[in-house]
């Protein structure tokens, strides 16, 4: 389903007018529940300070590593990281409701991905169905959603071929990422086994998903693609590479699809290459456009680009210590004031003030204490 353009642009005011009338966020993490984490995590942003109130679990959950709000806000949705379809038919992907006015969860029901080792979801813009990224069985699948936020029957499973030049890493397809195009009309898949990022068309009325004409994207061999961002203006698409810890610039071609590669900059500082424990993780493009972010785990660090509005290109801003070890997810307020950097290593989370002229970052405040955390997902409170 193609949103009318008007609608887009309705839409994209109105939620512009919301956040910025936010003072405070529920943020729930997503963690890995080796111990002592037991699940879903839930805190509260304060908007005007970047206060992190104490956390407290939300609900007991398996390896819910990542974690997508739906589009009405009412249904939260998590990953079981570890669920093997053989092993555990009956899980990989659970529906919580979510009580706005508490920040309560409560599940709904469990799906199969049809996947092994589900790493990342996402919800196209209509709320009708749920993408999965399935890293270790190297597929994809959407799945339905009813209007209780219910999940219902597998849309369609398919299954990446292929392999690369990383022997310790490449031998098999492993998708990371599956990212809904700003006009939800293509869902986007960086593949870190084959170096590709491949386009599927998206029908989110019957929870389908086939590959477009212009079905993949190459990158460098031993690239290594793992998740991407969209700019806001629908023109240009940012893929980090995990084991080149390079960050590439594409043309977004929405019409079909299809990228274009403009540009490829190092996230390590200039002189410093990706070494043994060093590797990338998240990308994320502030609201504004003008800057985008990505991660380095094991060199524990933020690194800040700013954005040519023309060309798209990047130019390094600044590299920002995370404070913490491995940060392997980080999450811009949806008001793009602070950045939240989890610390999965060293179980906790930084908050960083976003200058809005020149994108740098400062820390602020203390460390909030969270067991293994991997992912963040705001949800306004009420």
């Amino acid at each position: 389903m193609r949103l009318p353009l008007t609608l887009m642009l309705a839409t994209l005011t109105a939620t512009s007018s919301t956040v910025a009338a936010e003072k405070e966020f529920f943020v729930y993490f997503g963690t890995y529940t080796k111990a002592p984490s037991k699940g879903i995590y839930r805190s509260r942003l304060d908007v005007a300070t970047g206060h992190l109130a104490p956390a407290e679990l939300a609900i007991e959950a398996k390896d819910p590593a990542f974690l997508a709000l739906h589009p009405n806000g009412k249904f939260l949705y998590a990953i079981d990281e570890s669920s093997d379809p053989q092993r555990t038919p009956a899980t990989g992907i659970s529906a919580y409701t979510l009580n706005p006015t508490t920040g309560a969860l409560t599940l709904l029901n469990q799906q199969t991905t049809g996947g092994s080792g589900p790493c990342h979801l996402s919800i196209d813009a209509t709320g009708h169905t749920v993408l999965v990224a399935n890293y270790g069985g190297g597929s994809v699948s959407s799945i339905a959603l009813r209007p209780d936020g219910r999940l219902a029957a597998i849309g369609t499973v398919v299954q990446h071929t292929g392999s690369s030049v990383n022997p310790a890493r490449q031998i098999a397809p492993h998708a990371h990422q599956i990212a809904v195009s700003p006009d939800n009309r293509f869902a986007l898949v960086p593949d870190l086994g084959i170096d590709r990022v491949i386009a599927y068309a998206l029908a989110p009325s019957s929870a389908r998903l086939t590959a477009s004409a212009a079905s993949g994207t190459a990158l460098p061999p031993g690239s290594g693609p793992r998740h991407l961002a969209f700019h806001p203006g629908g023109k240009f698409t940012y893929v980090i590479n995990e084991i080149l810890c390079t960050m590439t610039v594409f043309r977004y071609d929405a019409a079909l699809g299809s990228l274009t590669a403009i540009q490829t900059i190092s996230t390590l500082p200039p002189g410093e290459s990706g070494a043994k424990g060093i590797s990338t993780a998240e990308v994320q493009v502030h609201p504004s456009g003008k800057f985008l972010y990505g991660s380095n785990r094991g060199h524990n660090t933020i690194v800040a680009y700013a954005i040519d509005a023309t060309s798209g290109n990047l130019s390094l801003i600044a590299h920002q210590s995370t404070l913490g070890k491995t940060p392997r997810h980080f999450a811009l307020d949806p008001t793009g004031t602070w950045l939240l950097a989890e610390n999965q290593d060293s179980s906790n989370v930084a908050v960083f003030r976003i200058d809005q002229k020149s994108g740098r970052l400062t820390p602020t405040g203390p460390l909030l204490s969270i067991p293994n955390p991997v992912c963040a997902v705001f949800v306004p409170t009420q």
